[in-house]
Parts: structure tokens; C-alpha cells; sequence
């Protein structure tokens, strides 16, 4: 074997071991699916009025934040979590093992104080851990003046879990007094111990540690809470310290399972579709590339195996957010096997060696797709950071299709295509393998001249129009929002006979309120929930309920909150900015800043031309269009991450031609990648709109708008803002009197800077 077969059979049995490995955790186990397409536990809480704080409308929404992080610390994956009327809390977790246990910690007040046990009887007499009668003082520290808590294992000497706490900067301040006081008692006698007491109930109470001196105390602003607690319990109690206390006490009046939101059909029909754009997809990338689109499609394969796995492995809960994440994944995956194979095409033009035009590809386009992989991985771990609910299920998934589809690109697709390059057969017939010929579409584009781009204010101009016009929709009809972000009316039916969740969802659009969200309930009730369900709607979803099912009455209809709350809506409109500002701060490092602004500008233009769409057609501003949104931002800055790389590119060997006609010239270039790409992308999305449904009709239509636009937008608004801004603030390589540039037209014929070791950068 020679030396350079050997690093390359090594990477091929790490492949091999990988796709293994995920082939047999992909057979033998499963994701948690979300609440919108299998269900979960429904818990209903009822706030009660405390000495001091009426359980009113205010009270109970604090109550919900509190709860929400709880349902954070339990591991549960995008729960939601709703006020019904003044004082009921609905909270419905996806998933979850054991309800019983959850609706425990739910329900606790998690009072938390901190006292010093005396030694006289003046004081508050309780028992501690052990049932032995201690007395207290007065609370030296609540829970508000706790940073953080976790469980962790016990040290040697303590038996069991234990529970690190940490203070904030003035409860560290508390605990050291409180402390230095209690270490001046001699060891064994009461004084000496602490008392943590949660919900009146003494948890812990040891004694400070002989090593504390008198009136020194503990400092640090930490402690830990030991009581011979199991991991379980340790966990739990972790959970309650963190999360905080409830300002009002709560009572479970309701414990029930309840049905997918989407619906039987709507998950079927979305998995037909699925299944029907993917090979539409795969077999449009062999019509195109031939054995180079055949090895797209099995790295694609082995994509989809190691995505699944490692959704399996993280304990992700898969929910339609997070298949959006998968969707922009797999576009970027496709792309970066398109991107390579068009860029071995340009190589194989200029030498006809396959094996070298192959390799050349791959490392003319490793940067284009290692900075939209970057730029990818910026925004989906700083959503899974910084925001919560559905759109931190967002970043998850998105996370991972990305860091899967670089695997799948650039050793699967890479090993597959050095093997089949390898063989005589091939090596014989070059047309095979797709890289000898040239695509029509870039055929008719060498015949394009790189100044297109030359009147960039017009085309900036045109854009401003088009932006207008869609922030008028906003403007003059408004967004029509849904029950997720401005809460509404929920209503529950029983009926005579039982109806299944895809006949209740029929019924529901034939009193015409179709697209509204529909629940079955583990009683056997149906729930409909929106936003502007009024008396009269009512009565017709009751008659046409009843035509359904022999009858229907109505047991509950009460006022509900959003379930994306004010609190879930900021923290994701933050994420989001921070996570654009991240990605500008990385396109301005790699490239220059006139190009991160380019980017952005792109962006903006695309979210609105969505956004605007949705307004003049009167479309429903739901959790479903939120998950495609976020996903045409990524759309949008990969595609504009993949044409400033190439004009970097050309940039490089052209210093003396004018800026916009280096710009032109590579958008050219990238021109075909970019309309097989969208094709390929595009195929799916119009078969997750013919067959999807109803439900999943808008969240396909914002992603076909969002390609398109984000396509149109990085030729229309990033690079023309680009150039006038290069015009603008100068440029030290413009073009020089007397170095005009030639008549020549037509991308592909360039000059590239090639390094020493060949590659095309």
C-alpha cells in the first residue's frame, strides 16, 4: 500500500465506522417527537391567593414564567405552557416518562430560606431531616438571593447527591455574616448548625465546619446542601432552587393526555411529501451530474442516517421548528455538492484531468462551504443559547444538520468520488461522471458580459421598491397574528361518539374556521383553539361537531394567553439580533465589511418581501411561519456567504479590473450552483405544498418565497450594496490609468490566483 493510499483508506474506515454506528443507534431507537406531531401530558394548574398577592391575571403570568423554567430544568423539549382565564395554568409537556413526577415539581411553592437554629426555644420550633426538634431564627436568605443551582455528586465523606449552590453578589454577602455568627458557637453545640428549609420543611441543617473561624464565615458565595439525597431527588431539588419560587401557591385540578396538533394526516401527508421531493431531488442530481450526482445522493443517504442518529443520541425533541432546521440542512448539504461538482467543472475546462479537476473542486469550494457552515453554526448556537421554546429547537437541529451535512460533503461525498474516479471504466468514459460537460446554464451564461452589475444603484433602487411596497402591506393591513402570540379563546367539546383528530379537523373547516389549531384530549374531548373565535363561531363548531359525532356539548370555554408569551418572543427577537450581529462581525473578518453589510441588507430585504407576502394575503402569523422564517435567514446568508467567497476569489487574480465587473463575473460563476441548488431545494418544498395539507401549506409557502427572494436578493441587493459602498469608501485595488480592462466576457474565463498547492482560493 503506498503512503498516500494510507491516510486515505483511514479516513474511509472512520467514514464507514461513523455511518455504522449511526446505522445500527438509528435502527434501535427513536426520537421524542413534539407536541405538534405526537402529543403529550397536559397538566392544568390553578393559582391560589397567597396572605399578601392576589392570584390574579398578573400573578399568574409570573407564576407561568417560573413554571417555564422548571419545565427547562426537567429536560423537557419544547413544552408549552399557556394562562387560561384569570388563574389556570395549561401546561403540556411532550415525551415526558414519568407525569406524575412532573406535575410534583410543578405544583411545589419552592419556598426557599436559609435560618440559624438556636439554642434557646425562642424561636420557631420545626424538626430537621432526621425528625429530631430544632429551633429557628428569622430567615437570614430567600431564594431571590440564590444565582444558580445544580446536582452534582456527593464528596468523600458526604453520603450521597448533594446540591451546589450559588449566591448572588448580596446573598453571598448574607451567607458569609450569616456564617461567621454561627461558627463562633463551639463544635456539637446547636448554634452551630444552619437550617435550609424548603417550603417550611427543614431539608438540610448541618453544622459549619470547624475549620470556619469566628466571625470570619464562609466566603466564596457558594455552599452546598447535602441530606443523603438520591441523584433523582438531588436533581429535583436543584430544579426547584433554580427555577424559583411561585408568587402564589398552585394547585393541580388536572392531569391528561392530549393528541398531536398537527394531526394523523397532516404528519402523513407531510412524510409523503417528504419522501416524494427527495427523490424528485436525487433524481434530478443524476439527470445533471450523472456518477457525481449519484455520489450526492448516497452522501445525502448517509446524511439523513448519522442526522437521525445524532438527534437520537442528543434527546432532541424533534418538532416542526426543528424540521424546518433539517430542511435548511439538507438545502446546504445539496449545495455543497453542487458547488464542488460545478467548480470541478470550471477545472476540468481549463485541464481535462478528472482526478485533478476533482480535487481542485473540492478545495476551490472547501471555503465557500466551511464559511456558510460557520456563519450557519453562529446563528443556530446562539438560538439554542439565548432563546427558548420552539426557536432554541431551532438552533438543535440546525446545529447538528450542519456539522452532519459538512461530514456528508466533504468525507462522504469526497471518499465516494476518489473511489469511482479510481476505476478504469470511468477513467475511460469521462462523460460519466458528469464533470467533462458543461451544464446549459452556464453555456448561455458565458455568453453574458461581467458588467451587469455596472448600474448597482439601479438595482438597489428597484429593490428599495419592492421593500416598500411589502412593509405598505404592514402597514396598511397589518399582521394578522395568531393564538401563539396574542392568545384568544379555547373551547372544548365532548361528543356523543367518539371522533378521531383528523374528522374533528374536518368538521372544524366546514364551520368555516379551518386552520384554526384542533386538540383530541385523552377524555375524549375535542379542543379548538384561535384568536378571534366568537359566540356565533361557536355555535357553528358545536352543530357541525355534532353532525360528526351524534351530538357534541360544550364543557370548557375559557380566555387564554399566548403561548409564544411576550417574555419567549423578546428573548427570540434578541437571539436573533445578537446571532445576526455575530455573523456580520464574521463576514466582515473573513471578507470585508462592505460585504458582511451586503449580506445583511440581503436579509432584511428577504424577511420582509416574507413578511409583506403574508400581510396583503391576510396570512396567519403562527409558530409554523416563525420556523420558516428562520429558516430563510439561513437560506439567505449561506447564498450570499457562497458569492462574496467566489469574488474574493476572482478578486485575488483581478486587482486591476473594476470592482463591479469582478462582482459580475463571479455571480456569474456561481450562477449555475445557485439555480440547481434552488431547483433541488425547490422540489421539495412544492411537493411539501401540492401534498402536505392545509396545515403545512403556509410554512411550505414562506420557504418557497424566502428561496426565491433570497436568491434574487444576493444579486439585487448584496453585491450591488457591495460595490456602492466599495465606490463609496474607496478601493487601493481599483483599476489603474491606462489598465483597462479587455473585452473579453463570460465567467469562466479568469484568471484564478493559484497557490502552491493548486488550489483555486
Amino acid at each position: 500500500m503506498s503512503r498516500t493510499s494510507r491516510p486515505l483508506l483511514w479516513r474511509a474506515l472512520a467514514a464507514l465506522g461513523i455511518v455504522g454506528g449511526a446505522t445500527a443507534l438509528a435502527l434501535t431507537g427513536s426520537p421524542t417527537l413534539g407536541l405538534d406531531l405526537r402529543g403529550g401530558t397536559q397538566i392544568v394548574l390553578e393559582t391560589r391567593d397567597a396572605p399578601d398577592v392576589v392570584a390574579d391575571a398578573a400573578a399568574t403570568d409570573r407564576v407561568l414564567e417560573v413554571l417555564r423554567g422548571r419545565v427547562d430544568g426537567l429536560g423537557v423539549a419544547e413544552p408549552s405552557l399557556t394562562r387560561s382565564g384569570e388563574d389556570r395554568i395549561v401546561v403540556e409537556l411532550p415525551g415526558l416518562q414519568d407525569p406524575a413526577e412532573a406535575a410534583d415539581v410543578l405544583g411545589r411553592t419552592a419556598q426557599l430560606t436559609i435560618h440559624p437554629v438556636l439554642a434557646t426555644t425562642a424561636g420557631e420550633a420545626t424538626v430537621d431531616e432526621t425528625g429530631a426538634p430544632i429551633v429557628v431564627g428569622p430567615a437570614a436568605l430567600v431564594g431571590e438571593d440564590v444565582d444558580s443551582a445544580r446536582a452534582t455528586s456527593g464528596v468523600q465523606g458526604v453520603l450521597g447527591s448533594v446540591v451546589d449552590v450559588s449566591f448572588s453578589a448580596e446573598g453571598g454577602d448574607r451567607w458569609q455574616a450569616l456564617t461567621a455568627q454561627t461558627a463562633c458557637a463551639a463544635p456539637g453545640d446547636p448554634a452551630r448548625r444552619i437550617a435550609i428549609v424548603l417550603d417550611s420543611q427543614v431539608i438540610s441543617s448541618p453544622q459549619v465546619d470547624p475549620s470556619i473561624g469566628c466571625g470570619v464565615g464562609m466566603y466564596g458565595g457558594s455552599t452546598q446542601i447535602s441530606g443523603s439525597f438520591s441523584q433523582e431527588q438531588a436533581s429535583e431539588l436543584a430544579v426547584l432552587i433554580q427555577g424559583g419560587a411561585l408568587p402564589v401557591p398552585v394547585e393541580i385540578i388536572e392531569q391528561r393526555t392530549v393528541g398531536p396538533t398537527l394531526g394523523a394526516s397532516a404528519i402523513e401527508a407531510s412524510t409523503l411529501a417528504a419522501l416524494v421531493g427527495t427523490a424528485l431531488t436525487a433524481l434530478f442530481l443524476l439527470v445533471a451530474y450523472r456518477l457525481a450526482g449519484l455520489v450526492a445522493v448516497v452522501a445525502l443517504a448517509g446524511y439523513a442516517v448519522v442526522a437521525y442518529a445524532g438527534l437520537i443520541a442528543l434527546g432532541a425533541t424533534l418538532t416542526l421548528p426543528g424540521l424546518a432546521g433539517f430542511v435548511l440542512a439538507i438545502g446546504m448539504a445539496v449545495d455543497a455538492n453542487v458547488l464542488v461538482a460545478e467548480r470541478a467543472r470550471e477545472e476540468y475546462a481549463r485541464r481535462p484531468r478528472l482526478e485533478r479537476a476533482s480535487e481542485l473542486g473540492y478545495r476551490g469550494a472547501f471555503t465557500a462551504v466551511v464559511d456558510s457552515a460557520v456563519t450557519t453554526l453562529l446563528a443556530g448556537a446562539l438560538l439554542f443559547w439565548l432563546a427558548s421554546g420552539p426557536v432554541r429547537g431551532f438552533g438543535v437541529t440546525l446545529t447538528l444538520g450542519v456539522v452532519v451535512s459538512l461530514f456528508s460533503a466533504l468525507v462522504l461525498s469526497r471518499l465516494l468520488t476518489i473511489w469511482l474516479l479510481r476505476r478504469g471504466a470511468v477513467r475511460r468514459r469521462p462523460r460519466w461522471t458528469g464533470l467533462a460537460t458543461i451544464g446549459p446554464v452556464r453555456r448561455r451564461l458565458e455568453r453574458v458580459s461581467p458588467d451587469i452589475l455596472r448600474p448597482a444603484g439601479r438595482l438597489l433602487a428597484c429593490s428599495a421598491v419592492v421593500v416598500v411596497v411589502a412593509l405598505a402591506g404592514i402597514a396598511l393591513r397589518g399582521l394578522d397574528l395568531g393564538v401563539e402570540f396574542t392568545g384568544g379563546r379555547s373551547v372544548e367539546f365532548s361528543t356523543t361518539n367518539p371522533v378521531d383528530a383528523d374528522a374533528a379537523r374536518a368538521a372544524v373547516a366546514e364551520a368555516g374556521l379551518g386552520g384554526l389549531p384542533v386538540q383530541t384530549t385523552g377524555d375524549g374531548g375535542i379542543a379548538v383553539r384561535g384568536n378571534d373565535i366568537d359566540d356565533a363561531d361557536v355555535a357553528a363548531l358545536r352543530a357541525s361537531l355534532a353532525a360528526a359525532g351524534g351530538g357534541a356539548q360544550v364543557e370548557q370555554d375559557e380566555l387564554i394567553g399566548p403561548i409564544l408569551g411576550a417574555e419567549l418572543a423578546r428573548g427570540a427577537l434578541i437571539a436573533l439580533g445578537v446571532a445576526l450581529l455575530a455573523q456580520l462581525v464574521y463576514l466582515a473578518i473573513r471578507f470585508r465589511w462592505t460585504f458582511g453589510a451586503g449580506a445583511v441588507a440581503a436579509l432584511a430585504t428577504n424577511v420582509s418581501i416574507v413578511v409583506g407576502w403574508f400581510a396583503w394575503t391576510g396570512r396567519t402569523i403562527d409558530g409554523v411561519f416563525v420556523a420558516a422564517l428562520l429558516t430563510v435567514i439561513g437560506y439567505t446568508v449561506n447564498d450570499s456567504v457562497v458569492v462574496f467567497d467566489r469574488i474574493r476569489a476572482e478578486r485575488a487574480g483581478r486587482r486591476r479590473e473594476p470592482f463591479h465587473r469582478v462582482a459580475g463575473s463571479a455571480v456569474l460563476s456561481t450562477l449555475p450552483r445557485t439555480v440547481n441548488t434552488g431547483l433541488s431545494t425547490l422540489v421539495i418544498l412544492g411537493a411539501l405544498l401540492v401534498l402536505g395539507g392545509e396545515t403545512l401549506a403556509d410554512f411550505a409557502l414562506a420557504l418557497i418565497l424566502g428561496i426565491v427572494a433570497g436568491t434574487v436578493s444576493t444579486v439585487t441587493v448584496a453585491v450591488p450594496l457591495a460595490i456602492v459602498l466599495q465606490r463609496r469608501f474607496g478601493d487601493r485595488d481599483r483599476a489603474r490609468p491606462g489598465n483597462r480592462p479587455s473585452g473579453r466576457t463570460g465567467p469562466p474565463r479568469t484568471r484564478p490566483d493559484r497557490r502552491s498547492d493548486g488550489a483555486v482560493v
